[in-house]
């Protein structure tokens, strides 16, 4: 045997540990969560007797409730529906209501012709298809008073005359008064309690009565725009 002392077997040299690096933060991504359930609303209903339901909805205090909530909505449609003071009178062709007479009429009738502006047709009527003929044209005048045309060949005239002057023709005492117009003579009467002037005219086919609560010279302008109608030629 040697003398050298024995030899320690090699022993590995100790590594160094190494240090990890720390790996760069990763953004979290927010997870969805799952949809919750959501929880039903609670309605509490309360209960009332049988006394009270009636109390709330009948009697009285219900009807005048109502009746409250009516006429509110009444003054609503009052509030927003236009309106004007200004009364809507009726308008009538007066040519044509001419017209309808001249081939109606048995005898030579009577049409206005040339009123001043402002006067307006505002009725017309025409009776007598068996018997007498008679023709009513009420005007509205430009001073805003009625003026009528009344004719016929109602026989006796008299009775005629009474129902369209609302005066009795054959009481002196009823007549006002005469004037001249157009080259005719008419009758003026008066009927104070209906404020009624009238003008007559007899002619011998037939009778005109200018009436109204116009004044005797706006009458007087009507009975003088008074004009024959030439009937219509028959054929034999």
């Amino acid at each position: 045997m040697s003398g050298e002392p024995p030899q320690n077997p090699q022993e590995p040299s100790p590594q160094s540990p190494r240090l990890s690096q720390p790996s760069p933060p990763q953004p979290s991504v927010p997870q969805p969560s799952p949809p919750q359930a959501s929880a039903p609303h609670q309605v509490s209903v309360q209960r009332v007797s049988d006394g009270t339901y009636k109390r709330l909805t009948s009697g009285v205090g219900q009807f005048a409730l109502a009746i409250g909530a009516c006429l509110a909505l009444v003054g609503v449609i009052m509030l927003l529906t236009p309106r004007t003071n200004k009364q809507t009178l009726p308008h009538v062709d007066a040519s044509s209501a001419a017209e309808a007479m001249r081939l109606t009429a048995p005898y030579v009738s009577y049409a206005p012709q040339g009123l001043p502006a402002g006067w307006r047709a505002t009725s017309s009527r025409l009776s007598g298809a068996e018997g007498p003929v008679a023709w009513h044209l009420g005007f509205l005048t430009s001073s805003d008073q009625y003026a009528a045309l009344e004719e016929s060949n109602e026989r006796p005239a008299d009775a005629f005359v009474k129902r369209m002057t609302n005066v009795d023709p054959l009481d002196p005492k009823s007549l006002v008064g005469t004037r001249q117009i157009a080259g005719g003579a008419w009758n003026e009467y008066f009927r104070k309690d209906k404020r009624q002037n009238s003008l007559v005219r007899e002619l011998p086919t037939v009778t005109l009565v200018v009436t109204g609560t116009a004044s005797y010279d706006e009458l007087a302008v009507l009975a003088a725009s008074l004009k024959p109608q030439p009937r219509t030629a028959t054929t034999p």
